[in-house]
């Protein structure tokens, strides 16, 4: 049974391009906010010496992230008030063709179930604020792809998107926020 939110918006695009940093933006103004999954995922794997990442079994690192995805979506019992997710299930659609793997039928069932906005906000590459970290340990061109095959997933699973422009923190919280 599809279940449609449209107080659930979606950040998208490749790591490195700000996402993180408007979440916790609009967090500190109050709203409620949804952490990446793969973060998550990656984080426990590294605390118990699992495989289940970007860089080890990726297609168990995928089905991980499906998981959490979904609970994390059922979880949030807000219906009226914008939530924000930082990264959503149609994002499993695109990892796929990033990483050179078939995208089994189940994900793209769970990207046509648990639908949320139709407008979608897509963070373009920007390398002066690029970074590795812990867990993200893609180079930029890997980012640059990601943010390539997000701008494919997401129209093909049904979702509009809004390229979210190069400016400050403050400025592109309140760019999302004036469009949603």
């Amino acid at each position: 049974m599809r279940i449609e939110r449209a107080n659930f918006h979606i950040f998208t695009g490749g790591p490195g391009s700000g996402k993180t940093s408007v979440v916790e933006a609009l967090r500190a103004r109050g709203y409620i906010c949804v952490d990446e999954v793969g973060r998550q995922v990656i984080k426990e794997q590294m605390v118990i010496g699992g495989d289940g990442h970007h860089g080890g079994d990726r297609t168990k690192y995928r089905e991980l992230m499906l998981s959490r995805s979904i609970y994390t979506y059922q979880a949030v019992e807000e219906r009226e008030a914008p939530v924000f997710f930082d990264r959503g299930i149609p994002d499993l659609v695109g990892y796929g063709p990033l990483t050179g793997m078939e995208t089994p039928p189940h994900i793209l069932k769970a990207a046509a179930l648990f639908r949320s906005n139709k407008r979608v906000f897509i963070f373009p590459p920007w390398p002066e604020i690029y970074g590795r970290d812990d867990e993200r340990q893609q180079d930029f061109a890997e980012a640059r792809e990601t943010w390539r095959v997000m701008a494919e997933a997401y129209p093909q699973s049904g979702y509009e998107l809004i390229e979210v422009p190069r400016m400050s923190i403050s400025e592109r919280a309140d760019f999302v926020l004036a469009r949603i």
